[in-house]
């Protein structure tokens, strides 16, 4: 065959094979395969025994783990974690929980020095009708006890809100850190612009265990706070942490020392959820202790976060 015949042919040939290649579907080219992002989710737990005495020697094996009542397996466990602390230390100051702001302040300069440990921050909040953050997040001794010595009494007292803005200001803090809000709080509610489930939701978003030293020592002409304690009470069952009644001002120091234990001797215990979780889904978190038959171990008290919101989709 010619050259030119034979050149003739071979674009003849490449011209009508274009098409075929230009016809592959996009759909039909392999892409990266899709990956579902499963994040670990921390509980933090805290045992006690029938004396109130943080137990510290548990180990991994004790512990059972769910999600929405399926087992799930512990991928990590720490005792006594060392994780460090953020603490959001919020005072009370409306006129019906105050007796002795001095008091209370000197027994929250004790607190502070003995929780704070290197890489730990505390931020202190006043509240009564307004909630004011006296200073942010800091480990400086001396810019607390300075912010303390700025709380002033008020009227009204509106504890959601606290609990609220408290939580929403520790759901900034960086993660791989406890979060933790203390209210120190005779549990009365009369001028919260947000609701009791506002506070919730905002506390269990943020993985912020709640400890409330509820004060006792003014007594009310309507007695106790009951619906205010109810509602710590309720979100202390999701969260975790605890409620410790103060009935007298020499009981404020020993209470901040006994919430310091028992911060300190908390175990860590972290999972990753299957199935995975939608993302901003709501989810339930069983933790049992079995312990060995025969042990005489117990009987325990144990808190922990009973809820948790999933992370939402990252855009």
């Amino acid at each position: 065959m010619p050259l030119a015949s034979l050149l003739l042919a071979s674009f003849l040939l490449a011209s009508s094979a274009a098409p075929a290649a230009a016809q592959v579907h996009p759909r039909q080219v392999p892409g990266p395969p899709l990956r579902v992002r499963v994040e670990l989710v921390p509980v933090i737990a805290s045992v006690l025994d029938a004396s109130g005495k943080p137990v510290t020697d548990l180990p991994e094996s004790d512990f059972r783990i769910s999600q929405d009542n399926q087992p799930q397996k512990i991928d990590l466990f720490e005792r006594e974690t060392n994780l460090p602390l953020d603490l959001a230390l919020m005072i009370d100051t409306s006129l019906s929980a105050v007796g002795d702001l001095k008091f209370e302040r000197q027994a929250a300069e004790g607190f502070l020095r003995q929780v704070l440990r290197p890489g730990d921050r505390m931020a202190v909040f006043s509240f009564a009708y307004d909630v004011n953050e006296l200073t942010p997040f800091t480990a400086d001794c001396a810019r607390l006890d300075a912010a303390l010595r700025e709380m002033q009494p008020g009227t009204g007292t509106s504890l959601f809100d606290a609990i609220d803005l408290g939580s929403r200001t520790l759901a900034r803090r960086p993660a791989g850190r406890r979060r933790v809000l203390l209210l120190v709080t005779d549990a009365g509610e009369t001028t919260s612009r947000d609701t009791y489930e506002q506070a919730r939701d905002a506390a269990i978003r943020a993985d912020a265990m709640l400890y409330t030293m509820l004060v006792r020592v003014v007594k009310s002409e309507v007695g106790e706070n009951t619906g205010g304690e109810h509602a710590i009470d309720t979100i202390i069952d999701s969260t975790g942490g605890a409620m410790y009644p103060v009935d007298t001002y020499a009981q404020f120091a020993s209470t901040f020392s006994r919430i310091n234990e028992e911060l300190r001797t908390e175990y860590f215990i972290g999972y990753y959820p299957k199935p995975a979780p939608a993302p901003g889904s709501k989810h339930s978190i069983g933790l049992e202790l079995a312990l060995p038959a025969g042990s005489g171990a117990g009987p325990y008290t144990m808190t922990y976060r009973k809820e948790y919101f999933a992370p939402e989709a990252q855009p």
